[in-house]
């Protein structure tokens, strides 16, 4: 079974975990894994971008992101189930494969769209996920 178990979370998209996050903790129980919820805060990209931002604006960004992330578990995550708060940021699939890598990772469950969506395979984050990712990955279809 499974024993370090990556579940990647939108907090602003309510998709991006309602149907991937029981199946984590379906996964958990049955095999007394620990949960590693994680959420990517996007970067500035290129450094010119970054100068038109107050200073320290990504660590506050970070903590904010902790905060809601933390408030996040308490409200969805059973008490029963261990859990590892991680906040990263830059490109969704690279922070999710870089995570993934540092807590010994071995499923990663990410969500995809709805093919009515107009994506009909997995959405690109999902799909750079599985193709690059060292270790097993489940993909819920939402």
């Amino acid at each position: 079974m499974y024993k370090e178990i990556l579940l990647a979370v939108d907090l602003q998209h309510d998709s991006s975990w309602t149907r991937a996050l029981p199946v984590a903790v379906d996964l958990c129980r049955s095999g007394g894994a620990r949960l590693h919820v994680m959420t990517v805060v996007p970067d500035f990209g290129m450094s010119i971008v970054g100068q038109f931002f107050p200073k320290g604006y990504e660590e506050e960004l970070s903590r904010r992101a902790m905060a809601e992330l933390h408030e996040f578990v308490k409200n969805h995550v059973p008490d029963d189930v261990k859990v590892q708060h991680v906040v990263s940021d830059g490109t969704v699939y690279e922070a999710i494969l870089n995570i993934a890598r540092k807590v010994g990772a071995d499923l990663i469950v990410v969500a995809a769209h709805r093919p009515e969506l107009k994506d009909y395979l997995l959405g690109p984050n999902a799909a750079r996920v599985v193709r690059h990712a060292d270790c097993s990955v489940l993909v819920v279809r939402e």
